[in-house]
């Protein structure tokens, strides 16, 4: 799975989840290279 900064949409993040426990999309704040700041980043197909 990889997350997909919001702003610029440059997936910069790969990780795991459990969709028994997380069912919907995964939103977490990260930094973005791109961006050069924090900015939310959600679960892309």
């Amino acid at each position: 799975m990889q997350l997909a900064c919001t702003e610029c949409k440059e997936r910069t993040y790969t990780t795991r989840k459990n969709k028994k426990n997380d069912p919907n999309r995964i939103e977490l704040n990260k930094h973005c290279p791109r961006c050069r700041r924090h900015t939310l980043h959600r679960e892309a197909k």
